[in-house]
């Protein structure tokens, strides 16, 4: 093990599924088309909002700001994964690990908080529909927004910053797919203790409020949906919220089980799963969710692709 002086590494080794060699080539095919098709649904709707003149409401705002987490999220994790699924030995250097955490960190936090800003724009827009345009003003969304990415900084600042103050003098072998906090402070040669108090309650406040408020959002919201007097509208209301809390429950869900309790008794590979859920999966699942199932969405990419046709053939 390569080391700078007793306590501080200069490298860690990624392990990954190295349990499970013959399965490597088809992990790295499922999670090389997953990454690439989170980045073309986020690419779409991001482009799709910024040239669409109609959508440059708060609602689809949040959406493209989302889409812009999602690709960041994915652009940080995806390719030092697929290379640890490549390769027998896969390294990281010490401030490359840093770094990976600190945004794994600030994107993931700000997602918890935008999915919290996006559920009560949707609450305000279905149940104060008339007093909507005044209480969502862009200056309110740009607040929203705002505090979403000053709050995944902060988040990111002192528990990357916490994690990697601790000597590292033990293995410097990472039994995950990338830098996460959990894993690597198992590797962590100092009472850890206080940091996994601080872990507790800050996921409390970052995972669980907001994922909190969201329920309550949504509870709200199908009060006003059963109040509706079109059947079908009921039905489409139901199948929307419905696909948005699969998505909010699948991310909050397994990221508060995994930074609750970071020294949990989970097995590696059950943490490698929790981990791929919200890292992998709803970076792709949103713009599905969220996009594919909104017609105005789908009407404006419809038109731009007309446009980029007639253009064309011009």
């Amino acid at each position: 093990m390569k080391r700078q002086n007793q306590s501080s590494v200069v490298e860690f080794i990624l392990l990954g599924f190295s349990n499970f060699p013959e399965l490597r080539e088809l992990i790295f095919g499922v999670f090389l088309v997953i990454y690439l098709v989170t980045l073309m649904g986020n690419m779409i709707i991001i482009s799709v909002i910024f040239l669409d003149q109609s959508l440059q409401v708060p609602m689809y705002l949040f959406l493209q700001n989302l889409s812009v987490v999602e690709v960041s999220f994915s652009a940080v994790i995806m390719p030092k994964m697929l290379v640890v699924l490549s390769t027998d030995r896969a390294t990281i250097y010490f401030a490359g690990c840093f770094a990976q955490m600190y945004f794994i960190l600030l994107f993931g936090g700000t997602e918890c908080f935008l999915l919290g800003a996006m559920a009560y724009d949707r609450f305000t827009a279905i149940c104060h529909p008339l007093n909507y345009p005044m209480i969502m003003t862009k200056i309110v969304f740009m607040k929203l927004v705002m505090f979403s990415w000053i709050s995944g900084v902060m988040v990111a600042t002192v528990q990357t910053t916490w994690v990697f103050s601790f000597p590292f003098c033990g293995s410097n072998e990472i039994n995950h797919l990338f830098c996460e906090t959990p894993p690597v402070l198992e590797l962590a040669c100092a009472d850890t203790f206080l940091f996994e108090i601080y872990a507790f309650t800050g996921t409390i406040l970052i995972v669980m409020v907001p994922f909190l408020l969201i329920l309550l959002s949504y509870i709200r919201i199908l009060f006003a949906i059963l109040k509706m007097p079109s059947t079908t509208g009921r039905q489409k209301a139901f199948s929307t919220c419905a696909s948005h809390l699969t998505s909010v429950t699948l991310f909050y869900g397994t990221a508060n089980m995994t930074y609750l309790q970071p020294k949990s008794g989970y097995s590696p590979e059950t943490k490698k799963l929790m981990s791929l859920a919200y890292t992998l999966l709803t970076p792709m699942l949103n713009p599905l969710i969220y996009s594919l199932r909104n017609n105005e969405m789908k009407k404006a990419l419809m038109k731009l692709w007309r446009r980029k046709v007639i253009s064309r053939t011009v």
